[in-house]
């Protein structure tokens, strides 16, 4: 017995470890972008070549993109912020197979939990693009429209990239979730649906100049 609390209160030093290694290596990041997706779509993969080219085009936004700093969409995107010039982060996470750091990273951190590495995505990110991937993706997916729902966080732009991949899902939401009351015609407002990376960034970009017009105003009340 007397272990086990040893070995728990171990693991809460370990996770406050993480937090605060993470806040200090992305605390003056500036304006950034989380973009999501599959580790198994490679390089002969038109969503790879999708997500590399949205990233550049964020960075010459002058958005910093994070990944989850492995391979597939991935590498994609943390390539195509990287040759760009732009600032690159990846947030790797340990697991027994298919994570292992890309080779395009600017900033790189290694997270043992996956809550803790899911908090810096949301917190450091003004915005998601979501290319196709699995259950980590979709994960991420939902959560963020869960966040936003419940007001937990701001609102801001979550970009589903791939119609092909994801209307079924998005069916199923409408004909099953909606008819039960599950979610409201407004939750089904959350999220865009996208098929070229210049769409993606526009709507980015949209947001931005809403957020810099929106500090603009304040400052100018406050003088």
């Amino acid at each position: 017995m007397d272990d086990l609390k040893t070995s728990e209160a171990w693991r809460i030093f370990r996770i406050q470890a993480e937090l605060i290694d993470g806040i200090e290596t992305l605390n003056d990041l500036g304006p950034a972008v989380s973009v999501f997706g599959g580790a198994r779509f490679g390089e002969g993969s038109p969503y790879y070549n999708a997500a590399r080219e949205t990233a550049t085009l964020l960075c010459k936004q002058n958005l910093a993109v994070i990944t989850g700093g492995g391979p597939g969409i991935m590498e994609a995107a943390s390539r195509g912020c990287f040759e760009a010039g732009g600032t690159s982060v990846g947030l790797n996470i340990v697991l027994p197979r298919e994570q292992h750091p890309n080779h395009f990273q600017n900033r790189s951190i290694t997270f043992r939990y996956f809550f803790i590495r899911k908090l810096m995505f949301v917190r450091y990110a003004m915005a998601y693009v979501i290319f196709p991937g699995g259950f980590g993706t979709m994960d991420e997916f939902f959560e963020s429209l869960t966040l936003i729902q419940t007001k937990k966080i701001r609102r801001f732009p979550i970009v589903l990239f791939g119609s092909s991949y994801w209307q079924g899902l998005l069916d199923w939401m409408r004909a099953a979730m909606l008819p039960h009351g599950a979610i409201a015609t407004d939750d089904l407002e959350l999220f865009h649906l996208v098929d070229t990376p210049e769409a993606a960034a526009d709507i980015i970009s949209c947001y931005v100049e809403q957020c810099r017009q929106f500090q603009g105003d304040q400052r100018r009340t406050t003088v």
